[in-house]
């Protein structure tokens, strides 16, 4: 028989100041400051995870000063680590999806076949501009990444541009067609949590959205101007002879391509979609790149074991070319498995911080705060956008960064008389469009690992993802296509 007097055992919970919500924050950023100088690119490979770490410690201890249990804290761990399943899912995914395109000469055949027809001067905004189109017929950046934009990288690297510019534009175009596609889970996410249609959504976004995809498309355009042309036809020439030399290139390689691309127009399920990319690339690999695959296996007793560990070994480890040209087999050495491994290493960390800043109430904690310095319809725009980049730092969850404002300051909104797609538009302006610029959120981390290229050095060349938050502050503080409920009200 229990006594009621058993209640009074359990340990009251005390608010947490703003004061200790800021503490962790500045542990962690102090911590990643260090990591970026100390390490520079490298950061995200260990030292970045650290910092994380330390920052949820910290995070944790204040909990349990505050009178939290450990075993809950514990519990939100768990919990938040459960939701980078799927995402950690579709990146081992992903793995197994690039190597066995180059092991097929998918990615290679793109990579050709993007040399022969995109002239350096354009190559930026071009890569934009067929990133976004083709994300906005699917409704995935991720997929669109982890395709195109591999072969476009290829190419600019064939073409000795910058990859860290043309990841950018990548990235840029991705995020602009995800963003204004009626199949995109984010754009039908944020109109749900804020109240509001999808198709008022997107039509309001377009205010922000056009003129911003518009100026980063002039950026990459004005960057391709200064390109010297004449340098990049010796590199060209070279690098599309040495892929010639080591893969089988016609255009049925990009089978996998257009299978994928239907699949996931048919909003089919992600994983099984990717897989079957992958399968379909493996099945080329043993038809047309038999000297590839039997390549990479060594010495084997017989063709079809060469055959078999050749493709095993691509799948769980990668494909490898030895080309004699650095940068072709710096390109081309990629793929596999364990190629996400120090991806979902910091995906993990990321989300043990975002799990014990939101069970500790120290979250919620710094979005009142925030509130309180909201004073008109520009402060309130601005101060979403703020929450829901910290949103996307601390919780490294883009859904969550749309969801956590917009449960926040719906509210808010509908008080000062602002129609529900204001917020609707902010929470994509804001929350969709920032995450891919953080190392540690699971976009960063998965455009990071997919593109071979450091999430701070194509952060400064993702035009499209950084004008966008302003163009919204600027609307907001202007008052310029703001909506009012009265305008949508029903006759």
């Amino acid at each position: 028989m229990v006594s009621s007097q058993d209640t009074t055992t359990e340990p009251s919970i005390r608010p947490a100041t703003v004061l200790q919500a800021l503490v962790p924050v500045f542990v962690l950023i102090s911590l990643l400051s260090f990591s970026v100088y100390l390490f520079g690119e490298d950061a995200s490979y260990g030292p970045n995870q650290i910092a994380l770490c330390v920052g949820a410690i910290v995070a944790a201890a204040i909990g349990w000063k505050n009178g939290q249990n450990w075993e809950q804290i514990e519990i939100s761990i768990v919990s938040g680590i459960t939701i980078a399943l799927k995402p950690i899912l579709i990146l081992f995914s992903v793995g197994l999806l690039i190597g066995s395109w180059i092991l097929s000469g998918t990615v290679p055949t793109m990579i050709y076949y993007s040399l022969l027809i995109l002239d350096p001067a354009i190559f930026y905004a071009a890569s934009c501009l067929i990133c976004g189109l083709i994300a906005l017929s699917i409704g995935s950046s991720w997929t669109v990444a982890g395709t195109v934009g591999i072969a476009l990288i290829g190419a600019a690297a064939g073409l000795g541009l910058s990859v860290e510019i043309t990841a950018g534009a990548i990235i840029s175009g991705a995020y602009f067609g995800d963003k204004m596609s009626p199949l995109s889970e984010t754009t039908n996410l944020a109109p749900a949590v804020a109240g509001t249609d999808l198709f008022s959504h997107i039509g309001h976004m377009v205010w922000t959205t056009m003129p911003s995809i518009a100026i980063a498309l002039v950026l990459y355009a004005v960057i391709g101007l200064n390109i010297d042309t004449q340098s990049t036809a010796s590199d060209l020439a070279i690098t599309m002879q040495l892929i010639n030399d080591n893969f089988t290139i016609n255009p049925f390689m990009l089978l996998p391509v257009a299978a994928l691309l239907v699949m996931a127009q048919k909003k089919l399920p992600p994983i099984p979609t990717i897989l079957t990319g992958a399968l379909i690339g493996v099945i080329l690999a043993l038809a047309f790149q038999q000297r590839a695959v039997l390549t990479l296996a060594g010495d084997t007793p017989n063709i079809f074991l060469g055959l078999f560990k050749g493709t095993w070994q691509t799948l769980f480890d990668g494909f490898s070319l030895s080309s004699g040209n650095e940068t072709l087999d710096d390109l081309m050495t990629r793929g596999g498995m364990s190629s996400m491994l120090n991806t979902v290493w910091l995906i993990l960390c990321a989300m043990v911080f975002g799990a014990v800043m939101d069970h500790t109430g120290l979250l919620q904690c710094l979005v009142n705060y925030a509130l309180s310095f909201v004073h008109s319809t520009g402060s309130l725009i601005a101060t979403t956008i703020i929450t829901c980049i910290g949103a996307n730092i601390i919780t490294s969850d883009q859904y969550i960064s749309i969801v956590l404002p917009g449960r926040m300051y719906k509210l808010e909104y509908q008080n000062r008389n602002l129609d529900a797609k204001n917020l609707s538009r902010t929470l994509e302006d804001a929350g969709t469009m920032t995450s891919p610029l953080i190392p540690w959120n699971t976009c960063g981390a998965y455009m990071s690992g997919t593109l071979g290229v450091a999430t701070f050095a194509y952060l400064p060349y993702c035009f499209f993802n950084l004008i966008c938050p302003i163009m919204a502050v600027i609307y907001g503080f202007m008052n310029f296509k703001i909506a009012p409920l009265l305008t949508e009200q029903p006759a």
